[in-house]
């Protein structure tokens, strides 16, 4: 008996095409965790910064971002090129990333009010023009994901090649640093730090230009999208109608707020807590809970979610993720953390795993109701969203740094409040976080018999897209 033509087809997965999609993942977590990890402490300890010129800074940043990311979103999903939608974005960011991480490292100089102004003025070009070519960078490879793969099973098998990608760059991003900077606290290294980013920059180029030499191509049913994209306002307008999205964007930066606030205080925490100076060690932390991460995403989280879906291992995920955080709390020295920082892995290998998934989903239920796809648009107010995350850091650290009498770095006089204030950082904001998160996760609805539904269509609507190629 023949089948039936209807019959939906079956992609086979490809580890071949899943590294060479990974491939980029180096390049995006290489850049911006390095930017995440070292600009606060560089310019607070290192260039002299006063605390509230980095917290106004990184304000107007994500306010740029708001219109930023939005936009670069918007003209990709609008985008026609021989090369598809969205590799000719990534060819034109690649070298500017790389470049703006430098010059991150090369301020004008610290001495002097206008010097200070100078030095702010510095700073915050370098992260607007740094935010404006990672922006180009990152939606548009993240985009990618859900058009490769497109069925459950090759996201996840998909997801756990790219995360192991992932800890290439976090490698590069969290311990190359330590191996080229004695002390991420002091301004005698400043050259060291320079090094450095030309090191990373140079391993950024290298592997997106291999990403991009390797990388699957985009696929053909979804060529002639960019006709039916929305406009700007309506594609804003599209996103936050979504039922799922806004219900899943509270998690996110919840979820967002904890992954910038813990590498961005782990230089001072690890060496006025722990009572460890040698940066190294710092990085080697950081190293250890992403190693820990990349080996439970495979063994606890790829399981659950199959088993459970990507809504019910999240709420899991976090609430492991809290109780991992609590010892932060207490703990003062050095192998203390080594043991804590690798428990923290699991919780968070949790939301790293899971967060693609569930924006491949949405997207996946938008095309279902429109019969298009749209990541771009969905990725850049997403990556919006996500960088209102750092607002919250900043705000959260302002406040503490200022309450603590810390708003100058001194670091030879170390009181008790500070120490206070470093561990409320690491540990009191990111589980008020993380329950604000599990809260609003419980009201996201794509779950259980309606997701499997809007995948049966899903499919439907990529068989007859086929068919019409």
């Amino acid at each position: 008996m023949s089948e039936p033509k209807n019959r939906i087809e079956k992609t086979k997965f490809s580890y071949k095409r899943a590294i060479s999609y990974s491939i980029g993942q180096i390049s995006d977590i290489a850049s911006y965790q390095t930017f995440t990890f070292l600009t606060f402490t560089f310019y607070f300890a290192v260039v002299g910064l006063k605390i509230e010129l980095i917290v106004l800074g990184f304000i107007i940043w994500t306010f740029w971002n708001s219109f930023n990311d939005t936009m670069i979103g918007y003209l990709s999903d609008r985008t026609n090129t021989k090369y598809g939608r969205r590799i000719p974005w990534i060819m034109l960011s690649l070298v500017p990333i790389a470049l703006m991480l430098f010059l991150l490292f090369t301020p004008p100089t610290s001495i002097g009010i206008m010097d200070e102004v100078l030095n702010f003025v510095y700073f915050f070009v370098i992260i607007i023009l740094f935010e404006l070519f990672f922006t180009m960078y990152d939606i548009n490879y993240t985009s990618l994901y859900p058009e490769i793969f497109i069925t459950e099973e090759e996201r996840a098998k998909g997801n756990n090649v790219r995360q192991l990608f992932a800890i290439v760059g976090l490698i590069a991003a969290f311990v190359l640093p330590g191996l080229f900077i004695t002390d991420y606290s002091d301004a005698q290294y400043i050259g060291e730090y320079q090094l450095f980013g030309i090191v990373v920059g140079i391993i950024i180029i290298c592997a997106g230009l291999l990403f991009l030499i390797l990388t699957p191509k985009e696929k053909a049913e979804f060529s002639q999208d960019y006709k039916e994209a929305p406009n700007f306002f309506n594609t804003i307008k599209t996103c936050v109608k979504s039922k799922s999205f806004m219900r899943y964007i509270p998690a996110e930066i919840a979820s967002w707020f904890v992954y910038g606030m813990l590498p961005t205080m782990v230089p001072l925490y690890v060496k006025y807590v722990l009572n460890e100076p040698v940066a190294l060690m710092a990085s080697l932390l950081l190293l250890l809970t992403f190693l820990s991460a990349a080996i439970f995403m495979t063994v606890l989280w790829k399981p659950l979610v199959q088993k459970l879906g990507p809504r019910k291992t999240w709420l899991i995920s976090m609430t492991t993720w809290i109780i991992t955080l609590l010892p932060l709390m207490f703990i003062q020295d050095f192998f203390s953390g080594l043991i804590v920082f690798f428990l923290i892995g699991i919780g968070l290998s949790g939301s790293l795993y899971i967060i693609d998934i569930i924006i491949a989903d949405i997207v996946d239920e938008d095309e279902v109701n429109t019969g298009i796809r749209r990541e771009g648009g969905y990725y850049g107010v997403n990556i919006f969203f996500q960088r209102l995350a750092t607002i919250f850091v900043f705000l959260a650290i302002g406040p503490v740094f200022l309450i603590s009498d810390w708003q100058v770095y001194d670091p030879l006089n170390i009181t008790p409040e500070i120490i206070f204030g470093l561990r409320s950082l690491m540990v009191i904001y990111p589980v008020i976080a993380l329950v604000i998160a599990i809260i609003a996760i419980c009201f996201y609805p794509l779950d259980g018999k309606y997701l499997k539904q809007i995948k049966e269509q899903r499919d439907k609507i990529h068989q007859e897209k086929k068919s019409k190629i």
